[in-house]
């Protein structure tokens, strides 16, 4: 299964990764790979929750991204 992800860098140095077809899913780590890894482990528990209360497992969203220039 491939899921987009978001990775960012906190203000402590941390990587935290989210995915919007997964809201309340999040994970973290030192550094990107650990984070990485410790995602997978947690889309696996959050999945698996999700088929235990029948709950749908993604969630559609009606988003776009693009870029804005802006001049200063």
């Amino acid at each position: 299964m491939k899921i987009r992800v978001r990775l960012e860098c906190d203000e402590d140095g941390m990587f935290v990764i989210t995915s919007p077809s997964l809201p309340g899913c999040i994970s973290q780590g030192k550094t990107e790979r650990e984070a990485l890894k410790n995602f997978r482990e947690a889309v696996r528990l959050h999945v698996r929750t999700l088929l235990e209360d029948s709950r749908p497992l993604f969630r559609k969203r009606n988003v776009k991204e693009t870029s804005l220039e802006v001049s200063l």
